[in-house]
């Protein structure tokens, strides 16, 4: 039976989809007329802030209480930045230096940036605790791996950026730190053990007000053994709900994902998640056209009809979604920026160890910087500037950079790098060499070489005992690299 329209635009206002373009296109313009609850905006989406509010304000011209939603973490995930790369570290750098009232202050300042460009909601903070350094997706993006460490500066960051009249939201709930898998390909599983311990910084923040909370489409046996968080009524209405009394609005990670959609596609995902207790949709990471999002609107208004999903769970999801919106339009205050805060944490994060009692820094000459890049997960936009090698040539020019894929670093490869690196100082830049071991080898023959290189690790450090001097930023910023560059010629 055809679907009423009053159904259709009930099911449309709890939907933020994804487009192609930096303008909106004819069928957003159309559908937020209709009563769309808002869009997601990724790095596609986006050249520079003026532009990004010249978007949202087209957008705001067909529905001032449209909801504009963006990934901007800092770090390695940004959007805003993502042509330059971020000028302020991720979470786990923050953590390091553990000060909560710098990263109150950074979030602060990235809300400002936020506001002014007419983003909403932040999918922000990651309040998942990295308890597993072999997790895939997550580890920078965390604060760290220790529960009350994570909790304080989730808050800290909730502070900051809900001051600025940018909705929070924390994300990936019930926790996505002790896992082996991207949900973005599988469906992770949440050990018994570490459940409660990951809980810690979501019940810190919804004592701390955050406005929202992004599921994680992950599987947590020890409250649902079926259903992922995602899908789960016993996650998002028992726990989430009840038990820990959140009240705001509960949106999805991206319903297109292959941990939820894989088993009941997308608009069967989206039905059930708003039938277990979500108030939003997430989707057009990977599919960002008019047809998806017709599709999962005609899924979730079928569910109605058919039983699976009743009318008031709908009604009330769209209620949440209005009043998150109300919100964010009547919230906040002017930020002043702030260009330097950024670099000044990333600097304060840096850990130096000499592993030498030979002079090996400053450099004082051009240097030969070899890269090792690895494949980053799909929560890193891969065109997203990283590394040492360029910053470190605007202070020492001349310096030569070569960057390595796995498929590159072959022994071949290495020795010619080693010839041509001879007669300079030679620094190695890697990204969580303990998860790729082709990183490992290159690094074991480059440095039996050359054991007076210096290492610099960009992503987790599982080890400082590698190079005459290992240097550990905690991040790949481009403020990050910055550092890095400034210790290894003594500016810093």
């Amino acid at each position: 039976m055809p679907l009423s329209g009053d159904l259709l635009r009930l099911a449309d206002a709890v939907l933020l989809p994804g487009f192609a373009g930096q303008t909106p296109p004819d069928w957003i313009r159309r559908r937020l007329g209709e009563g769309l609850a808002g869009v997601v905006l990724f790095s596609r989406n986006i050249a520079d802030p003026a532009q990004v509010a010249r978007l949202t304000a087209a957008l705001r011209a067909e529905n001032p209480a449209v909801l504009v939603g963006t990934d901007e973490e800092s770090g390695e995930v940004t959007r805003l930045e993502v042509s330059t790369g971020s000028s302020r570290p991720g979470g786990y750098a923050l953590g390091v230096v553990d000060d909560v009232g710098l990263t109150e202050a950074l979030a602060r300042d990235m809300g400002g940036e936020l506001a002014a460009a007419g983003i909403t909601i932040d999918f922000a903070p990651s309040a998942d605790v990295n308890s597993n350094p072999d997790n895939p997706v997550i580890g920078l993006r965390s604060f760290g791996a220790d529960p009350a460490l994570v909790a304080r500066h989730t808050r800290a960051f909730v502070r900051g950026m809900q001051s600025a009249g940018v909705a929070a939201c924390a994300k990936h709930f019930p926790g996505h730190g002790d896992t082996t898998v991207d949900s973005h390909h599988g469906v992770p599983v949440v050990a018994d053990a570490g459940i409660e311990e990951a809980l810690v910084p979501f019940r810190e923040a919804i004592k701390e007000g955050v406005r929202s909370i992004m599921t994680g489409h992950l599987l947590v046996p020890s409250y649902d053994a079926e259903l992922p968080a995602t899908l789960s009524p016993k996650v998002l209405t028992g726990l989430l709900r009840e038990e820990l009394g959140f009240q705001g609005m509960i949106i999805t990670d991206g319903i297109e994902m292959a941990a939820v959609s894989g088993a009941y596609g997308i608009g069967g995902a989206s039905a059930r998640a708003i039938a277990a207790g979500a108030d939003a949709i997430c989707v057009g990471g990977e599919r960002a056209d008019e047809a998806t999002a017709v599709e999962v609107r005609d899924a979730i208004a079928a569910a109605v009809t058919e039983g699976l999903l009743p009318e008031e769970r709908l009604a009330d999801a769209a209620r949440r979604v209005r009043e998150l919106a109300a919100w964010t339009t009547s919230s906040g205050s002017p930020v002043p920026e702030d260009g330097y805060l950024g670099l000044s944490a990333a600097r304060r994060a840096v850990r130096v160890t000499r592993r030498s009692t030979a002079p090996v820094l400053p450099l004082t000459g051009a240097a030969h910087v070899v890269e090792l890049t690895p494949e980053m997960n799909l929560a890193i936009d891969k065109g997203t500037p990283w590394g040492v090698g360029e910053p470190l040539g605007r202070l020492l020019p001349g310096t030569a950079v070569t960057r390595l894929a796995a498929g590159d670093t072959t022994g071949a490869r290495l020795e010619r790098l080693i010839g041509e690196a001879a007669q300079r100082p030679l620094v190695i830049v890697v990204r969580d060499a303990h998860r790729y071991a082709w990183q490992g080898e290159a690094l074991r023959h480059l440095l039996s070489a050359r054991p007076d290189a210096v290492v610099v690790e960009m992503g987790l450090p599982a080890r400082s005992d590698l190079g005459a001097v290992h240097i550990a930023t905690y991040g790949s910023a481009r403020v990050c690299g910055q550092a890095a560059a400034e210790v290894l010629t003594g500016t810093l």
